[in-house]
C-alpha cells in the first residue's frame, strides 16, 4: 500500500524532520536519506522501519537544521590574535611609510582568526531523538495506510463474494453434468445406429465412469474452505500497527484457489462450468493484483 509520514522534533537547538513515503511493492526495501552524522543509527531505522511495514517501497528522510543561535555560538573569533596582528601590520606600515587602511574585511582573510566550530558533534548525538521523531513519522504513516487498507479489504471482500457466487455456480451445475453427458451418449448412438436402451449396463457403467471422473466435489469443497479462511484473514487484518500482515497469507490462498479452479476446469467436460471457470478466474486474477498491494 501507498502512505506518508510526516514528523519534527527540536533537541538542543537543532529541528528534526523525519518524511517517510512508501509506493507498492511486493517486498520490504528501504532507501535511507539520513545525514552522515547519523549513519550510526541506519540499521536502527531500518528495523524499526521492517517491524511495522511488511510491503512496500519505503523511503526516509531524515533532516537537521541547525538554529541561528547554534550556529552563531560555533562562530569564533580569536581576539588575542587579532589584537597582535593589529600592531604588527600598523607597526609595519608605519616604518614603511604606508597609509593606515587596515580594516575589518582585510583581518578575516588572515588564516585563523575566525573559525567555525564543528557542530557536528552536537548533531552525533541526536540519535535517540531522530528515533523519537522516527515512530512519530511512522505512527502517521500508519494511520494513512490504515484508510487505504480498509479500502482495500473491502474491495476484496467483494470480489470474494463474487467469486464465492460463481463457485456456487458450478457446484450447483455438477449434479446436472453426468445426465447431460449420458443424453449426449445416447443421442450420438441413436444417430449412429446402435442401439442402446437407457437401462443398457453398458451405458450405465460408462455414464459412472464419467460421473466418477468428472466429479468435483472436493475441489468444490476445498474451495469454500480457502474462501473461509480468506475473509477470516481480511476480517481479523485490524488497521492498527501491531496488526499481523495477511498479504503473504492470502497470496497463498489465491494460489491455491487458482489450482483448485484450474482442476475443476480439466474435470468438468462441461461447455456451460468451463465459462463459468473462466469467469472465476478472471475474478481471481483482480484480486491477486489487490492482494499485491496489501500488507
Amino acid at each position: 500500500m501507498t502512505g506518508q509520514g510526516r514528523a519534527e522534533l527540536a533537541s538542543g537547538g537543532v529541528k528534526i524532520t523525519v518524511e517517510l513515503r512508501a509506493v507498492n511493492h511486493r517486498q520490504f526495501e528501504a532507501r535511507l536519506d539520513i545525514p552522515p552524522v547519523l549513519t550510526v543509527i541506519e540499521n536502527d531505522v531500518c528495523a524499526r522501519l521492517h517491524a511495522r511495514i511488511a510491503r512496500g517501497y519505503v523511503t526516509c528522510r531524515v533532516q537537521l537544521d541547525v538554529s541561528a543561535a547554534i550556529r552563531r555560538e560555533a562562530v569564533c573569533v580569536d581576539y588575542d590574535l587579532a589584537a597582535a596582528l593589529v600592531g604588527r601590520l600598523r607597526q609595519t606600515g608605519r616604518k614603511l611609510g604606508l597609509k593606515d587602511d587596515l580594516t575589518v574585511s582585510a583581518l578575516l582573510k588572515m588564516p585563523g582568526l575566525v573559525t567555525s566550530a564543528d557542530v557536528s558533534a552536537k548533531q552525533a548525538k541526536l540519535g535517540p531523538p531522530t528515533i523519537k521523531c522516527l515512530d512519530q513519522a511512522l505512527k502517521a504513516f500508519l494511520a494513512m495506510r490504515a484508510v487505504e487498507g480498509r479500502e482495500l479489504g473491502r474491495d476484496i471482500q467483494a470480489r470474494l463474494g463474487v467469486f464465492g457466487g460463481i463457485v456456487d455456480k458450478i457446484a450447483g451445475r455438477a449434479p446436472e453434468i453426468a445426465e447431460t453427458y449420458r443424453q449426449a451418449l445416447l443421442a450420438r448412438l441413436q444417430k449412429a445406429g446402435v442401439p442402446l436402451g437407457q437401462g443398457d449396463d453398458r451405458l450405465i457403467r460408462e455414464v459412472a465412469l464419467f460421473a466418477d471422473r468428472s466429479d468435483i466435489t472436493e475441489e468444490v469443497t476445498r474451495l469454500r474452505s480457502h474462501l473461509k479462511q480468506a475473509h477470516g484473514q481480511l476480517a481479523s487484518a485490524t488497521p492498527v500497527a501491531a496488526a499481523t500482515p495477511v498479504g503473504r497469507t492470502l497470496d497463498f490462498l489465491l494460489q491455491e484457489m487458482f489450482r483448485e479452479i484450474n482442476t475443476i476446469g480439466s474435470k468438468a467436460n462441461d461447455a456451460a462450468t468451463s465459462g463459468m471457470v473462466v469467469k472465476a478466474k478472471a475474478e481471481l486474477e483482480r484480486i491477486r493484483e489487490q492482494v499485491q498491494n496489501v500488507e
